[in-house]
């Protein structure tokens, strides 16, 4: 009697209101709060939060307003950010059973397609993993070819330097070059002359992808992948980049197996080849044609962007602060002098460059909100209760500008690295690697590169910008936090 009476009464507006309340009621009981869940932002029915920037800034102001862990709703995935040095410890440190697992991210699942090493989970993940960090130690640090291979590299950045006479250019190609030279050597077996078009587009392209992947309308496809790969933006052009990437890579892969010899491996490549053959057998472990073109990507990306991104930031905070700049080319030349190249065997008779290095990694804040990861069981974190199977990202620029750990956090000051007497001291908070089961596997490599390149610069050349052209310090967000593109001039000492 009642639908017959509401029938009678409703025209075709009033249904379609009615059918719009139902749906928001639907919505509200389906992505309302769990209880004890953290709290956030009101958001827009089936929408969510999805016009709130996820860029580090924004999110550090929600953390200001909600407390260090807070969430969002992203069309009907709620996702929880954990910011400030206590909580992300907790998380990634003291319950790192908890946190370990990588969610499917759709504008990455597309080329990854949960293999490989930084995207995938189980087991296929530990075996990934556990095979690369054995493989990296033998090319590296059991041949001690990797120290070699960065000093050779170093001689040819300071060359490409000099070829530019104390004229303004802008280093971004020649140094990501550089740093990719050193993992292409462990994958690859040899590295690319700088003048080599074919790479240095390869690393143009990376570098677009990682930019373009932090833009508002790139992360909507994590919301509405189904709609969103029909559209233009620059979704697309991500993709794009990285099938072309792919391309490359492949093609790399198919010269090995032309010429592979198994029983003298000449690279990561070789070995992973030989693993294939091993591991006919377990299917799960995932050693295959597919998952090896994933883990070399994984290794030529991360290997490459990170520290060649950290470079410029201190190549630009060496423009800015020349007097900081001086004080390490004066360390250089008291411990190494000019008769030869800085070694690791240096650094720690460095301090004062060892914490320059260390306050550009913090202050350049390179990769601000990590990679996110997923609650692996129910848990409960600063007293808020997390699911199995929620989204968290662990808010590293937090950490690395937590004004609890930090003494002047805004600043850059490599005071924060030195002890009273002036001797290196670690820090806790300092994690721009990361923390816990997922954090960088390059972290050595990094560090290795970044104390070689960085002292071998500054002992050869002072670093001066062009009159008028000071380098800006405010980065540009995309995926990773990146310096401006600046010149500058290399000035032979």
């Amino acid at each position: 009697m009642i639908f017959q009476t509401l029938f009678e009464y409703l025209n075709v507006w009033g249904w379609c209101i009615l059918f719009f309340v139902i749906l928001i009621l639907v919505d509200l009981v389906k992505n309302g709060r769990w209880q004890n869940f953290p709290p956030g932002p009101p958001g827009v029915p089936f929408l969510g939060n999805i016009f709130t920037r996820l860029d580090f800034k924004s999110i550090n102001k929600l953390a200001e307003e909600y407390g260090p862990i807070f969430s969002l709703r992203r069309g009907s995935e709620k996702m929880v950010f954990i910011s400030g040095y206590k909580m992300v410890r907790e998380s990634l440190v003291n319950q790192l059973d908890s946190f370990t697992n990588r969610p499917e991210v759709p504008l990455f699942h597309v080329i990854f397609k949960g293999l490989g090493i930084a995207l995938s989970n189980g087991y296929l993940w530990k075996k990934q993993r556990r095979f690369t960090s054995t493989h990296l130690r033998y090319f590296g640090e059991g041949q001690r070819t990797l120290e070699k291979y960065i000093e050779q590299e170093c001689n040819f950045l300071c060359e490409s330097f000099k070829d530019e006479q104390g004229r303004p250019f802008n280093p971004q190609a020649t140094i990501a070059n550089a740093v990719g030279n050193i993992i292409s050597s462990v994958v690859f077996g040899h590295r690319f002359e700088y003048t080599d078009d074919r790479f240095q587009k390869i690393l143009q392209l990376d570098s677009e992808a990682i930019l373009l992947a932090g833009s508002p309308i790139a992360q909507l496809y994590d919301v509405f992948p189904g709609v969103m790969k029909y559209l233009p933006g620059p979704h697309q052009k991500v993709h794009k980049n990285y099938f072309q990437i792919l391309d490359f890579l492949m093609q790399e892969i198919k010269k090995h197996q032309e010429n592979v010899n198994l029983d003298d491996p000449r690279d990561y490549i070789d070995v992973y080849l030989g693993e294939m053959e091993k591991r006919k057998e377990d299917a799960l472990a995932g050693f295959n044609l597919d998952t090896l073109l994933v883990c070399t990507l994984d290794l030529v990306e991360a290997g490459t962007e990170t520290a060649a991104t950290t470079l410029r930031w201190a190549v630009a905070l060496m423009l800015n602060y020349p007097e900081i700049q001086a004080k390490v080319q004066a360390e250089i030349d008291t411990v190494v002098g000019q008769s030869r190249q800085p070694t690791l065997t240096d650094r720690p008779n460095m301090p004062y460059t060892d914490a320059v290095i260390h306050e550009v990694q913090r202050f350049g804040n390179i990769v601000p909100l990590g990679f996110p990861k997923m609650a692996s069981k129910d848990t409960t974190l600063g007293g808020y209760f997390i699911p199995k199977g929620t989204v968290t990202a662990s808010n590293l620029s937090s950490v690395l500008f937590d004004k609890n750990e930090w003494e002047t956090p805004d600043v850059f000051n490599p005071g924060h690295f030195l002890d009273a007497e002036g001797h290196f001291r670690k820090r806790d908070a300092f994690l721009p690697f990361s923390a816990g089961k997922r954090m960088c596997l390059g972290e050595h490599l990094a560090k290795m590169q970044l104390f070689l390149f960085f002292s071998s610069m500054l002992q050869r050349f002072t670093l001066t910008a062009p009159p008028g052209e000071m380098p800006s310090l405010v980065g540009v967000q995309g995926f990773t936090n990146s310096p401006e593109q600046f010149r500058m001039m290399a000035v032979p000492r």
